[in-house]
This record gives structure tokens, sequence and C-alpha cells, in this order.
């Protein structure tokens, strides 16, 4: 049974003690209150970060989110209250324990902070040439080393402006992880970036998450972006955290303040043209089907880019996503002509409702989207090789799937008719792509 609780303000936590996998907290607030002068900045706030999670905090523009990172990381100490790492509070923690604690932390800047006269080399040892006494030798091996994991071999001696935006952010995650670091904060990465670009971002931050194994908090008020990649959502209202749970249960939020934050935040479509957010997708579901009668059918289609992540490593983050906002683009166009109504559930899947239909006429519709697909394809992405030279004439395939299933209007929920949708997966697309250049 899901832990559900409510502190004296009617603040919502979900499973606040613990985390998905049943741990406890690797970093924990209790009733931390900060004031500048008058100004009372966090209140009381209680919340969990747990080890080997994306957890993000939600909140308007100076509500006190990085105030509350730099709380995280030592930089700030609170008026009252405590912060704990593993179960100590962190303002008892003297010497060399304290550094331990503030070295397994890491921070990413909101725009990269590189320094332009620094190579790539440079820039990314210069944590361990300022925090560290490590020889020369070991820091070029711990550089070296990093710039091939986070596919930069090759560009040591360029400098940044010399670099694409996607090559100076990965200089960025680079100069964060070369101190391994456990936990690594992430300030409002993705501020000012257009659509496919914060897409791009959020990949590489959740790529990276896997690849190096640390956790992950990050500050943002891309919603619903932030949402596919996180494990965990907290919100920051007037100085307090009013909700700590999953993205599922946050869909479901309900608090005075919705209107006026997340609303503001989470527009009717998705960023995504023609898309529902997925807190509308789940009204509008509620509207059109509790309309209908107990026997009524309606039919649950997802779409998905096969294999996603070695496509993101093949072709970069940035051009995935532009395949994913066109794969969006044309679900929407074929389906809302007929009723349907569509999201995005996750990075690359997709799903569309279709009220007025049963499993028959819905696999017409689907063959028909099928033959669009593979007439017209991606036809507005100009695909890209890597952001790196050497990939010239690299062969790759982009391959999309499907799945539908039938449901009762009243007798099943969304959720079960996408579980039977999720088990009857088949290709219905498979592009070949060289150069740039794709055909069926």
């Amino acid at each position: 049974m899901k832990k559900v609780t409510h502190d004296s303000t009617g603040n919502v936590y979900h499973n606040a003690g613990v985390s998905l996998s049943g741990e406890h907290p690797l970093i924990e607030f209790r009733n931390i209150t900060k004031s500048f002068g008058e100004k009372r900045v966090l209140n009381r706030v209680n919340l969990s970060i747990y080890k080997g999670e994306i957890t993000t905090i939600i909140g308007k523009s100076g509500t006190g989110k990085s105030v509350l990172l730099k709380h995280m990381i030592g930089l700030m100490e609170p008026d009252m209250g405590d912060v704990c790492f593993n179960g100590k509070n962190v303002a008892k923690l003297k010497g060399r324990e304290r550094l331990a604690h503030i070295r397994q932390m890491s921070y990413m800047f909101q725009n990269n902070a590189l320094f332009d006269s620094m190579t790539v080399f440079d820039n990314v040892a210069f944590p361990l040439r300022q925090t560290t006494s490590l020889s020369e030798t070991i820091i070029r091996n711990k550089v070296m080393d990093i710039l091939e994991k986070t596919d930069l071999q090759g560009f040591a001696d360029k400098f940044p402006s010399e670099l694409s935006g996607g090559m100076q952010k990965r200089v960025a995650f680079s100069r964060a992880l070369v101190t391994d670091p456990s936990i690594v904060l992430f300030d409002e990465p993705t501020t000012g970036q257009d659509l496919i670009r914060r897409n791009a971002i959020l990949s590489m931050i959740s790529e990276y998450k896997n690849r190096f194994g640390f956790t992950a908090v990050i500050i943002s008020h891309d919603i619903p972006d932030v949402l596919f990649i996180s494990n965990r959502i907290l919100v920051l209202h007037e100085g307090e955290i009013v909700f700590q749970g999953t993205p599922g249960e946050f869909d479901s939020f309900d608090h005075p303040y919705v209107d006026e934050f997340v609303h503001s935040l989470e527009t009717f479509r998705d960023h995504m043209p023609g898309l529902y957010s997925r807190r509308n997708f789940q009204l509008r579901y509620n509207s059109v089907l509790g309309r209908k009668s107990d026997q009524d059918a309606y039919v649950v289609a997802i779409f998905s880019i096969s294999g996603f992540r070695e496509l993101c490593e093949k072709i970069g983050h940035a051009t995935a996503h532009e395949l994913v906002k066109e794969l969006g683009a044309i679900i929407s166009r074929h389906f809302d002509a007929v009723g349907g109504f569509s999201t995005r559930q996750r990075r690359s899947r997709f799903m569309t409702v279709l009220p007025f239909s049963n499993i028959e006429e819905s696999r017409q519709m689907l063959d028909d989207f099928a033959n669009e697909l593979r007439e017209k394809g991606f036809e507005y992405v100009k695909l890209k090789n890597r952001e790196a030279e050497g990939t010239r004439g690299e062969f790759y395939k982009i391959t999309v799937i499907a799945g539908m299933a039938e449901g009762q209007s009243t007798t099943e929920g969304i959720n079960d008719v996408l579980k039977k949708a999720r088990q009857n997966l088949f290709e219905i697309g498979r592009f070949q792509c060289i150069e740039g250049k794709c055909s069926l």
C-alpha cells in the first residue's frame, strides 16, 4: 500500500519516508527555515532525495529553489532545522568528514559557465586542479577518460567557441562528472532553450545518470518535459514543499494553487504541436468517456520510436528529439481528424484515445496512419549525424512501433487498456538512414 501523508497545512507527501526501491533518504530536510531580512524564503521545509533517482523540484521564479540547492551542497546554513546526509546532520560534520560530504556533490551551472579562454581539456580539468592535490598525470588520465565517456574524444584542444551548443553542454557535463560525484545538482539546466534543445538536455541528464550512476536533483519549471525523466517530483510554493511524489501522482495533484502555478507553466497543449498535456489529457478523457454508456467501446493506441536511447547515442539527442516532435505532429494531425486526442507519455512514446471507434475501425485507422508514415516519413526533419566528425557514411535505422487495445467506457480504466496495448506491439514503419537521408 502506498504511504500518503499530509502535514498540518494539508501538503501532500506520497511515500515520503522511503524511495521507490524501499531505501531511506540520501538527503533529508527536516523543518528547514531560512530568511533574508524580513523575507522568509523557506518555511519549515521537509523533503527527501533518494539514491539513484532523478528528483525534480519545480516552482515559480523567486520561490527559493536555488536556496534549496545551496543548502544541499553546504553553501548555506538554515536558520532552523536540520539537513541530513545518510542520516547524519550536515551541520555537525567537521573537518575531513564535512569536506568529504561537499566533494560528493557537483553543480551543473545554468548556462554551462565554461571559460572561453580555456580549452575543453582545461575546462574539464579545472575542478581537479582547484580542489585536489592530484598530479598532472592523474588529472590528464581522468580528464581524457571522462571525455571519451561523454563522446568528446578528439576535442580536448578545442575552445568552447569552436563547439556547437550541444557539445558545449557535454563539456559542462564532463566537468561536473570528472570528480566522480555521487550527487549532481542541476540549476535550471534548460532555461532559454527551445523545445528540441530542452528535451535533448533532459535526455542527456537521464542518459548520463544511467551511465555514471549518480543521483540527480534538478531545479526546473519545464512542465511537462521534465516529467518524462523524473522519478520523483517536489513542488515548492511560497517557501513550502506542498507535494512530493511520482510524476503519475503529480498528474492528479490537487492544491489551491494548481490553477495559478501549474497551469501557468503547463499550457493546455503540450509544447509539441497538437498534443495535450498529461493533466489536460486526463481531463479530456474523463469528460468524453464520462458521457458514454457503460458498454460503449473505445480504443487506446500507443506509438513509440524503438531503441530510442541507442538512437540518441547514434545521431545525437537534439536530432533524435526532432524525430519525436515530428512523430507527435503526424499522430496529432492524423487522429485529431477522427475525434481522437493524444498526449506524450514518455520521452519517445505517445498515447492516443479514439473514443468513438471500436477495435476494427481503429485497426483501419492505424493502417491508414502507417501508410501515411511510410509515404511521407520524417520529411520535415533534416537528419544529421552526431555532432562530431568521423560519422560520415554511418548507417542507422529508425523503427516506429505501435499497439492498440479496446476498452469499455466505465468498466476498464485507461491504465488497464494501456497495459493491453503494450502487450500487442508491432512495427509500422522502418527507415534506413545514411548521411542524413532516409528511405523505407
